[in-house]
Formats: structure tokens, C-alpha cells, sequence
């Protein structure tokens, strides 16, 4: 299915469970400066895990000015002109997992506790949905407990886990832990009710 009708519904306003207000919007061009202070905000241990050098700004500023949602969707959310958090959703075009998405979601120390990861991931798992996708997967690491806990709550369960699977920058095993969830279509969702 078409992104782009998913698209039209961004910017919108929020308001996080402690009143907070903040807009969700996707990744725009001009956002390299912005999305890359973010990352930096984030602490070091978190970055270890990620895919890409997040750290490095030319990396930051090749994925603003080569955007594809239908790749790599980047859902924002911004307070007073700065990212706070981020929730991206991977696709394959084509492939044996084409069908399957895979989330990450990141949220700024200062604005942990709010809820703000859980409204990015229940946000991208509708647009998930609304794309026709019929499964979404996160990858974690034991020590995540938080997120592994959050993830269960929206409906993933434990795929996989192996314990000293991954390794981190200074060579650390760490257990690694695949979660799926299986979606239902927008008609299947809504009769769940």
C-alpha cells in the first residue's frame, strides 16, 4: 500500500501524560543540525547498539537529504524547535521480509518518563498498520529491561533471545532479544475492541 496517504496526517499536536505539548512530524531535510544534536543528547552506552554512527555528522546529514519513507520512516517529536524523540520504521521493497517491519525509538534524557516512547511506538505501529504491513520486529538487548517491558505492554512478545549473542563497541557480549508483533488489519484492529 501507498505511504502517502498515511503521510497527510503529520504535523500534529500532542500532549505527552504530564501536559506536555509537542508536535509529531516526519524527518525533513533541513532537520541534519537538529536530528544530530539529538543523538548526541543520547548517552553513550545507547549509541553502542545502533546501526549506523549516528555521531558523525555527515552520516546524519546524507540520511536527511536522501529521505525515503518508504525505506526508512522517521517520525519526530519536537518541543520548542528541538527533537526530543524519534521512532523509525524499517522496510524492505522487496525480499523474504517485505512483509515485516522493524521498529527503534529513542527519547531524550530530559524528557524520559513521559510517556513520550510509548505514544512514538504506538503511533508508528498504526502507520505500520495503515501500510499494510503484517509484522513489525525490535531488537534489544537484555539489559533494556524498560524497553523489553514497554514493547510487551504494546503486544510484542519474545522471538528470539541468546544469551552473549551481540557484542558492543568494547567488545562486551550481550544477550540479544528479538521481538515481533503481528498486526492486524485496520478491520481486524477495530473489532478487537
Amino acid at each position: 500500500m501507498p505511504i502517502e496517504p498515511v503521510l497527510e496526517h503529520y504535523p500534529k499536536q500532542i500532549k505527552l501524560k504530564d501536559g506536555l505539548q509537542c508536535q509529531l512530524r516526519l524527518l525533513e531535510k533541513s532537520d541534519a543540525r537538529a536530528l544530530s544534536e539529538f543523538y548526541l543528547s543520547l548517552p553513550g552506552r545507547e549509541l553502542m547498539f545502533l546501526k549506523e554512527r549516528v555521531t558523525d555528522f555527515s552520516v546524519i546529514k546524507s540520511k536527511c537529504q536522501h529521505i525515503d519513507y518508504n525505506k526508512e520512516l522517521m517520525l519526530l517529536a519536537v518541543h520548542d524547535k528541538q527533537i526530543i524523540g524519534n521512532c523509525i520504521l524499517h522496510q524492505q521493497q522487496a525480499g523474504w521480509k517485505r512483509h515485516i517491519g522493524w521498529l527503534n525509538v529513542h527519547v531524550h534524557p530530559q524528557y524520559r518518563g513521559r510517556g513520550l516512547a510509548r505514544t512514538l511506538l504506538t503511533e508508528m505501529i498504526s502507520i505500520a498498520r495503515q501500510c499494510g504491513l503484517e509484522r513489525l520486529e525490535a531488537e534489544l538487548i537484555g539489559e533494556q529491561e524498560g524497553a523489553i517491558k514497554m514493547f510487551s505492554m504494546l503486544g510484542f512478545s519474545v522471538l528470539f533471545r541468546q544469551p552473549d549473542y551481540v557484542k558492543d563497541m568494547q567488545a562486551i557480549p550481550h544477550e540479544y532479544i528479538l521481538m515481533g508483533l503481528k498486526l492486524g488489519t485496520d478491520e481486524e484492529y477495530a473489532g478487537m475492541g
